[in-house]
């Protein structure tokens, strides 16, 4: 399947998105802090590339805004999760350059359906 890395500074939520991602034949790399999610990702070279938007290092929307500026990536999927949800959030996201935004709570259904819409999309 597609290899998928994990940006995300929760310990817990992590290792579910791990699980739920694993369950169905992705290949998972995890980094829990913004400068790790970006050094692994140049490493790695990941299909997506899934951010929370609080981190420390470097946020999700400065990860995903690098990224973005990087030819290398122009057809990485990009997937913002994050417990922020007002439309200015959003919008800030979009404009970063993220493919499809997700607001916590989630189930693992949900995120496994939004994962597969964007790899097929890619």
């Amino acid at each position: 399947m597609s290899r998928v890395l994990v940006v995300e500074d929760d310990v817990d939520v992590a290792s579910l998105l791990t699980h739920v991602l694993a369950s169905v034949g992705h290949d998972v790399e995890v980094a829990h802090d913004g400068g790790a999610g970006l050094a692994l990702a140049y490493e790695k070279h990941p299909d997506m590339v899934i951010l929370d938007w609080m981190m420390p290092i470097k946020t999700g929307i400065e990860v995903c805004s690098t990224l973005r500026s990087d030819p290398e990536f122009s057809s990485t999927r990009i997937m913002m999760l994050t417990a922020r949800s007002s439309p200015q959030d959003v919008a800030q996201a979009q404009a970063a350059g993220v493919d499809d935004y997700v607001v916590k709570p989630f189930t693992p259904r949900q995120l496994r359906e939004r994962v597969a819409t964007l790899l097929q999309a890619g």
